[in-house]
């Protein structure tokens, strides 16, 4: 039979995290987005829920539970439900430890995954996004060149999550030998490298709750076990596909966030002696965000599921990336729309929604799911 639902064990996942992110996650979105900072107490309160240390092999500490990336995407759902820019926070290490987890070495994961199986929180990030007008993550700007035993890295990154307190830092960088998919590289660069320099906090328009800076990377030097995967080096195709996908499920909470947080309102405001959701207007609405949502939610198990069979999902991200970047744009515009004036305010949530939103629909290659 085939099933378009989550299983018993990730529903339960579902739940949990849907609970979180009203109760611990939503109260703090408001003063992280103001204040432009993340307390230390919700990034250890969302890492006891195991939701990186669970999926990494007991032989290196882990819970040993089956390496899911369906069920990674529902709890970005959940969390992002919350909050996008918390979400971002609290799964940021998740960017740099399953691509180790799906594509390093035996060493690789012996030295780097431990750091993500201990009780507090631990920063780490993946360095992908570069400032550029219009990012292609096939025609990246920072270079790793051969050196004798290593490798040089040349480029600029923007929009690391939590580079500001990272330890580690998955650079990647374009082959000058190899051309497309087969010419990305990543390298694990820890924040003390000769040549590596962490800007000053990015001043972004949305999703101001997770703290984020630029890397520059002035010939930076690594070794060759530096390399994730060593001699053999990384599936490109399944990074940005997981990263893509990752994306897509933040960007389908936070749409969900803006679609229950205005039909109830629709329902009690009254103007001209009637509930605005009766018209027809409105009520278009809200009916289109929830066809796409709903569209959203496929496209992204889509993908998910794709990744989690081992199966190409080039295109089955791309479409879910770029059909959530459209759709809950809109969704957050409409949402700002049924507010009225209410959805400039900052008495209500809408309008941090809107700036999380149209951040999102620009970025690429912060997480990993």
């Amino acid at each position: 039979m085939i099933s378009f639902g989550p299983t018993e064990e990730q529903a339960m996942v579902r739940d949990t995290l849907r609970e979180f992110a009203s109760k611990e996650i939503r109260p703090l979105a408001r003063e992280c987005d103001e204040t432009a900072t993340v307390p230390d107490a919700i990034l250890d309160a969302a890492w006891q829920l195991g939701l990186v240390s669970t999926q990494i092999p007991e032989v290196y500490g882990g819970g040993g539970e089956p390496r899911s990336p369906i069920t990674n995407v529902l709890a970005l759902e959940e969390l992002a439900f919350g909050d996008a820019a918390l979400a971002i926070a609290a799964l940021s290490p998740a960017g740099f430890a399953m691509p180790i987890l799906d594509m390093g070495t035996d060493e690789q994961k012996k030295t780097y995954l431990p750091l993500f199986t201990g009780e507090r929180f631990h920063a780490a990030s993946l360095a992908l996004v570069e400032p550029s007008p219009v990012f292609d993550a096939l025609d990246l700007r920072t270079v790793a060149e051969p050196k004798g035993d290593g490798f040089v890295l040349s480029g600029r990154k923007s929009f690391v999550p939590l580079a500001d307190r990272a330890s580690h830092f998955l650079v990647v960088a374009r082959s000058t030998a190899r051309e497309g998919f087969a010419g990305l590289d990543a390298f694990i660069v820890p924040r003390d490298a000769h040549g590596l320099e962490i800007s000053p906090l990015e001043k972004n328009l949305g999703l101001r709750g997770v703290p984020s800076a630029g890397l520059v990377l002035d010939r930076v030097e690594v070794g060759r076990a530096a390399r994730l995967g060593g001699d053999a080096g990384i599936d490109g195709r399944r990074l940005v596909a997981s990263s893509r996908t990752a994306l897509a499920a933040v960007m389908l909470g936070l749409s969900r966030a803006v679609m229950e947080y205005a039909l109830p309102y629709a329902k009690d405001r009254i103007a001209f002696g009637e509930a605005i959701a009766r018209r027809q207007t409105v009520a278009f609405w809200l009916s289109d965000m929830r066809i796409e949502i709903d569209s959203m939610r496929w496209l992204t198990w889509q993908s998910g599921s794709s990744l989690e069979k081992g199966a190409d999902a080039t295109r089955t991200s791309h479409l879910a990336r770029q059909y959530a970047a459209d759709a809950s744009m809109k969704i957050a515009d409409d949402g700002l729309q049924v507010l009225g004036g209410h959805g400039f305010i900052r008495e209500h949530p809408v309008e941090l929604w809107y700036r999380s939103a149209r951040t999102l629909g620009v970025l690429e290659g912060t997480l990993a799911v």
